[in-house]
């Protein structure tokens, strides 16, 4: 198939600037045996494992966190083709839809949101306001086996052609202080090792969409992801809104308890849930009957009748944290004794989504 008109210029790779050397060259090769040997290429191996060529253009941070969402064996939780399940581009369709991504491409906030909405933690670092001493410890601690580093970098400050640019970094040097990038745009460059304080130097380049430099993000498994009983479905549009407007309205509803009246309580929690949340969380198929049976049969839940999911959420709502530092300590302890009847199993399921709704709250 033609993909283009006879006669118009056509890429295939380009040659890497100078300084910058390729992984698979006999100067990358040696780099890599004595990255490895000293421990800085740990992190290279689950990323290896699932190295991926963006699927667009503009779809280097969609790409990069495919790899990434994949190599830290995160389930999608929903199908991919058929009935397997494994991330690829169409389905980080959640903060931002993929035609503006298409034309746009993400910014750090957005793709930090992308990746916590796919249960991933995510700490963005601003290559302006930290120092270049910060990348290179982020980038020791991913090489030995730790969190990944995204770097989110100019390529024109880097020598070559284009403008923004993510991909992943999949090692460290700590003799030579050079980071190995693993560049999902392999159309265009291939893998390639950059001194660190070029990389950083890159990096804090501005964003012509934030105003704000670029800089690198800090991913690992987020944990409280790993449910049996639901999920967040932050593919469904309007999600991010629906839990801002939820976490505002706690506190409102929370100054009107008074000890003793914990059922009133959760009364006036139900009546506060939108149903745009509860269509938000959506249950896993075959969810353990033993924890939903565990739910329906809590006293506290049994006052306000009402369906598995919403008792999900009005369980995580009603468990205190350090934001409610107006709630009268009679009415936290009462409900902390309500909460601790539940079997382990159930609370850890209530634990898990407050601590999503509390990330997805997260700048």
């Amino acid at each position: 198939m033609i993909d283009a008109a006879p006669g118009s210029p056509t890429f295939y790779r380009r040659p890497l600037p100078d300084g910058l050397v390729a992984f698979a060259s006999p100067e990358g090769r040696a780099l890599f045996r004595e990255a490895l040997a000293r421990g800085g290429m740990e992190g290279w191996f689950p990323l290896a494992e699932h190295f991926h060529t963006q699927a667009e253009p503009a779809f280097c941070a969609l790409g990069t966190l495919v790899m990434v969402l994949n190599a830290l064996s995160i389930d999608p939780a929903r199908a991919w083709k058929g009935p397997w399940r494994w991330y690829a581009e169409d389905l980080l369709d959640c903060c931002d839809p993929l035609e503006v991504v298409r034309t746009r491409g993400l910014t750090l906030p957005r793709f930090a949101c992308l990746a916590r909405c796919n249960g991933a933690t995510a700490a963005v670092r601003y290559a302006a306001d930290t120092g270049v001493d910060a990348l290179r410890a982020d980038l020791v601690a991913a090489g030995a086996g730790g969190p990944t580093v995204i770097a989110s970098f100019d390529r024109a400050g880097l020598g070559q052609t284009g403008e923004g640019h993510y991909s992943p970094i999949g090692g460290y040097h700590p003799g030579a202080d050079l980071a190995l990038v693993l560049d999902v745009a392999r159309f265009k460059y291939p893998p390639f090792w950059v001194p660190v304080s070029r990389l950083h130097a890159a990096m804090v380049a501005p964003d012509r969409e934030t105003g704000r430099s670029r800089g690198w993000v800090v991913l690992d498994r987020d944990g409280t992801w790993d449910t049996q009983v639901f999920r967040i479905a932050c593919e469904t549009p309007g999600w991010q809104t629906v839990v801002d407007d939820v976490r505002a309205r706690l506190p409102r509803v929370l100054a009107e308890v008074r000890p003793g009246n914990v059922a009133a309580l959760m009364q006036m929690l139900a009546a506060s849930i939108p149903v745009e949340l509860q269509a938000l969380v959506e249950p896993r198929q075959g969810a353990p009957v033993e924890i939903l049976a565990d739910l329906r049969a809590s006293p506290l839940a049994a006052a306000v009748p009402m369906g598995d999911v919403a008792r999900l959420v009005l369980f995580a709502l009603s468990a205190p944290d350090a934001a409610w530092g107006g709630l009268d300590p009679r009415v936290r302890e009462e409900l902390d004794q309500h909460r601790n009847a539940l079997p382990v199993a159930a609370r850890g399921e209530v634990d898990r989504l407050r601590a999503q709704l509390d990330a997805l709250s997260g700048p």
